[in-house]
């Protein structure tokens, strides 16, 4: 695993070490650490399957981990020995399904976890929540009552209501529409860093976790594959699943030969392969060129973006905010996808030369077989 380096002098709200869960005699988590400071957002990322929901039950205590141990502010509250009950730990938790009890009012569902005060300081508490939360005008409304969205922030109010050190939240917005989805994130998040809280949020979306997180922990079948903040993980990938997994890719395989890979688009750096060796160039959509007058007086590919190439557009999409174009490339009629700024849609058929940045591309190991 790859990881930022971080010197931190503070101790950490949450870690983990080490944890591994079986499941049918399948490491469905293994060998998962994490280390979250207060008032920062992680979020584990990955595809379905990999390992993150269950690495959340384990550290909310309600599934216990084969080995491993979890720690809060320093002090042991798991490991395969010791173990503090899921009610002691003061960890949040919320769902995508919200969980609200129906045949209880708002205020009733934000004060539900509030064990502690008089009842003044109970109705404070939910008070102050709802008023920072905008609700107060629901207090003694019901959950049938409310949209997905008021839903959502309710049982923000309620997880935060006993004002818990660490929030775990499990595909918390995936049940909102878009057009809410971006303002309650943003909401939440703002709310929880008032708090001080440690937010270990678990998602598929990267678009979401690059919007919410302080740190990526980006997993893949029960391991975390990478790690740091969301710029280095994007910029940064450590193999060509990782690049795939926040965009689309374009894919160029070649042989070394003295450190440099040739391609149609000229040769790459290919540091540390030895010659013979098979490698992939993989660069984003974003980042190929076009040439709209390569007959004419259009400027000449600079050093940085090489050789220019022949491709034949194939398909071409408006996404709103962008342009998709598919060409069908001359040197081995494979597909390479362009996005373009605002519109532009040329007819399929056209001719254009494209050149990619040498600064934007990644060199992997090329997968064998």
């Amino acid at each position: 695993m790859q990881r930022d380096p971080q010197i931190q002098s503070q101790t950490p709200r949450l870690q983990i070490r080490n944890l591994v869960r079986h499941f049918e005699g399948r490491r469905v988590v293994d060998d998962v650490s994490l280390t979250i400071m207060p008032g920062r957002v992680t979020c584990l990322l990955g595809p379905s399957g990999c390992g993150k929901s269950t690495t959340l039950r384990m550290i909310a205590g309600v599934e216990m981990q084969d080995s491993g141990e979890i720690l809060v502010d320093g002090n042991l509250i798991c490991d395969t020995v010791f173990r503090v009950p899921p009610e002691r730990r003061e960890i949040g938790l919320m769902f995508q399904d919200f969980a609200l009890f129906p045949h209880l009012s708002v205020a009733d569902n934000v004060s539900f976890g509030l064990r502690s005060g008089t009842r003044e300081e109970k109705r404070a508490r939910v008070v102050e929540l709802l008023q920072r939360v905008d609700l107060m005008r629901f207090i003694d409304s019901y959950p049938h009552e409310l949209s997905g969205g008021e839903q959502q922030r309710v049982a923000l109010a309620r997880s935060l209501a006993p004002r818990p050190r660490i929030m775990l939240m499990d595909e918390p917005f995936s049940g909102l529409d878009n057009r809410l989805r971006d303002g309650i994130r943003d909401e939440t998040l703002t709310l929880l860093k008032e708090e001080d809280t440690a937010v270990l949020l678990v998602t598929h979306e990267p678009e979401e976790a690059m919007r919410m997180a302080d740190e990526i922990a980006l997993m893949r079948d029960g391991r975390i594959v990478q790690q740091g903040a969301p710029y280095n993980v994007y910029t940064r990938p450590i193999d060509r699943a990782v690049a795939a997994f926040f965009s689309d890719i374009n894919t160029l395989r070649s042989e070394v030969n003295g450190a440099l890979a040739e391609t149609p688009f000229g040769q790459f750096l290919a540091p540390g392969f030895p010659d013979g060796s098979e490698v992939e160039i993989v660069f984003r959509p974003q980042h190929v060129r076009l040439d709209f007058d390569r007959g004419g007086s259009g400027p000449l590919p600079t050093a940085a973006e090489g050789v220019a190439a022949r491709g034949v557009v194939e398909r071409a999409r408006f996404l709103g905010h962008e342009s998709l174009v598919e060409f069908r490339m001359d040197h081995d009629h494979s597909v390479l996808k362009a996005t373009v700024p605002n519109v532009f849609l040329p007819e399929k058929g056209r001719v254009m030369w494209l050149t990619v940045r040498r600064d934007r591309c990644f060199v992997f190991p090329a997968p064998q077989g």
